[in-house]
């Protein structure tokens, strides 16, 4: 089971996406992404929200609110990821040419019609809502199935 983070900074309406197209062997390549990734021995998904965002964009945050958690099972077609999902209402700092992809501020109103994996467009909407989701998307060979979720 692989444990990740996914990281979305906002600013006057915009949200910071990553479209990946630099990596090679990317699973995600093509797709747009919040900025995230796997955590590192010892970390607290808080941890490694910050330090994520900072290795991907070049941007200093902190105070992450946790949005959500969502469970990918057998998502990659190797293993269960479990996903914390956070929101970032500032930052310091300047972009910098990131190793993922391409780094863009997205309208808020325009993040779902970006080339997302289908779930994305289920929950990106979410993480505007003052509640705790828990879901789980379920994928065959990297096409979207379903999906189930809670609120709190």
């Amino acid at each position: 089971m692989k444990l990740a983070t996914l990281c979305y900074v906002q600013h006057d309406n915009k949200t910071l996406m990553l479209y990946r197209n630099k990596k090679e062997n990317d699973y995600h390549e093509g797709k747009w992404n919040g900025l995230g990734g796997k955590f590192e021995q010892g970390e607290t998904p808080e941890e490694c929200a910050i330090r994520e965002v900072r290795e991907e964009s070049g941007l200093t945050v902190s105070n992450p609110k946790m949005k959500g958690f969502i469970t990918f099972p057998m998502f990659d077609t190797v293993e269960d990821w479990y996903v914390f999902c956070f929101v970032f209402d500032g930052y310091k700092g300047e972009l910098i040419d990131s190793p993922e992809g391409k780094l863009e501020w997205i309208d808020n109103d325009k993040l779902i019609e970006l080339n997302l994996w289908e779930g994305d467009k289920h929950f990106i909407p979410w993480l505007f809502q003052d509640k705790l989701f828990s879901a789980k998307f379920n994928y065959v060979d990297g096409n979207y199935i379903n999906h189930e979720v809670v609120f709190y």
